[in-house]
């Protein structure tokens, strides 16, 4: 399941966002690497720990607590601190699968990737290529989202960064484990939440059906959650 999440940060916000990004001193991409992917990554990072990338986390995780569907598509139980990345000329992240474990570099926590997440900062006619490529069931799906958007998709997924020819490619990126394993248990429970939401808005929460699909939806949760 690939989902885009649209105007976590309005644009106002992503401008104060993007000048912080751009004053910050950035490393090698390949610190943060797997085995594999090291051999294909071709970027520049912020330092995780460093004070940019977790003053800016902290408000990415603060909003994304407040933004409803991507509770609804993520069910998150846990998720590890944004990091921040940037593409420029030639820099690209070839074909790879992300690791499935991670660790939390502030408190060595460890968790399983079951979703990722890319956060956009830059505008797409800010760059040249630079798109994701993501492949799943329905084939490869390509992406390139406006700044303030993000789009979030299963880690098990083959993905790559086409290389930049142009400009520049800003963004945030992480990882969570949710309390459901399965993508497609998650689907499931995503696409009868969703459902639920619009029949509330016709009927009312109230409405007799309603209460008994919220009722399946929990009943649901309680049989595939792992908490």
């Amino acid at each position: 399941m690939l989902i885009t999440i649209p105007r976590v940060f309005d644009k106002d916000e992503v401008r104060a966002i993007r000048a912080r990004l751009d004053a910050a001193d950035w490393e090698d991409g390949k610190k943060t690497a797997g085995a594999q992917s090291g051999q294909v990554k071709n970027n520049r990072q912020l330092p995780p720990t460093g004070d940019t990338a977790r003053e800016l986390g902290q408000l990415i995780l603060q909003r994304l607590g407040q933004t409803p569907l991507f509770l609804s598509a993520a069910l998150p139980q846990r998720i590890l601190p944004p990091m921040f990345n940037r593409y420029e000329s030639g820099e690209t992240f070839g074909v790879h699968v992300d690791n499935a474990i991670r660790t939390n570099p502030f408190n060595g926590e460890q968790l399983r990737t079951d979703l990722s997440m890319t956060l956009f900062f830059s505008e797409p006619e800010e760059y040249e290529g630079g798109e994701l490529y993501v492949e799943d069931h329905y084939g490869t799906q390509q992406v390139k989202l406006p700044a303030g958007d993000m789009v979030l998709y299963p880690s098990t997924s083959l993905h790559e960064v086409t290389p930049v020819t142009g400009g520049a490619r800003v963004s945030s990126f992480f990882w969570l484990q949710s309390m459901v394993r399965s993508n497609e248990q998650r689907t499931i429970l995503f696409d009868l939440d969703q459902t639920i939401q619009e029949l509330a808005m016709r009927l009312g929460t109230d409405d007799a059906e309603v209460v008994r699909l919220t009722g399946i939806y929990h009943n649901m949760i309680r049989q595939w959650t792992e908490v």
